[in-house]
């Protein structure tokens, strides 16, 4: 069933339900850090409202049951729980500024986090890092842990209209057309910054051209291929832990 033959509440049901199993799904990769990270996603119902995982949750152990439905004020209007404030401050002006953005994801990856500290831009060193070829950005600034929503306003503003930015000395940030993309993307992203940390330890990696680096994005950095990409990450944790859905 596409999302244009969801009725609202089915499609909130398919958001919450995606957004659990990709918390699941981070808590595998090692991408949770304490009570750091959020993932997000739109409520389709109320446009203004997401869905997110409650402050101090460990993301392994989370339920569609359990996600927190936030309004524009951080103000919790269904689920029991409380929010991250850093992840209200940056999440809430993400949403608002980009209105195609449908889910969000930002954690305190590793490599992500090492890669973040150089304060770059990912170079298109393999076919998977093309997919982020022209279409990353860097929040060149870091002043502490973001609490302040005028602060989210620039992380949003910095990412524009691309599918990720680089925050840095903190970490990557993702976004998509569903949680799906965002969730992907983040994957791969944080891949990639393996993979350069690894070759630029070894050598001088050779760049793939700009020409060849774009017609790879256009093949593997759209939106359905970010989707296709999750799906088998999603089919594993669905068919593992099925207690995510309650």
């Amino acid at each position: 069933m596409t999302r244009q033959q969801r009725s609202p509440d089915e499609e909130r049901l398919h958001r919450r339900q995606r957004l659990a199993a990709a918390l699941r799904i981070f808590a595998r990769l090692g991408y949770d850090e304490g009570a750091g990270g959020h993932l997000t996603v739109r409520d389709p119902i109320r446009a203004d409202h997401f869905w997110v995982n409650g402050f101090g949750q460990y993301f392994g152990h989370i339920r569609v049951s359990d996600l927190l439905l936030v309004d524009g004020h951080g103000t919790v209007v269904r689920g029991e729980g409380e929010v991250n404030p850093a992840g209200y401050a940056i999440h809430s002006q993400i949403h608002a500024a980009r209105p195609d953005v449908v889910a969000a994801a930002h954690c305190h990856s590793t490599f992500g986090r090492a890669w973040s500290t150089l304060g770059r831009l990912l170079d298109p060193l393999t076919q998977d890092a093309c997919a982020f070829f022209e279409d990353h950005t860097l929040y060149d600034d870091y002043s502490g842990v973001v609490l302040d929503p005028e602060e989210g306003k620039r992380i949003a503003a910095a990412l524009g209209p691309a599918k990720a930015v680089i925050l840095r000395n903190h970490g990557l940030l993702t976004v998509g057309g569903g949680v799906a993309e965002a969730a992907w993307w983040f994957v791969s992203m944080e891949r990639c910054c393996q993979a350069q940390l690894l070759a630029e330890a070894a050598g001088e990696p050779v760049v793939i051209d700009p020409d060849s680096a774009r017609a790879t994005r256009a093949t593997i950095g759209v939106s359905a291929m970010g989707r296709l990409n999750f799906r088998p990450m999603l089919a594993d944790i669905m068919r593992a832990q099925p207690d995510l859905l309650g």
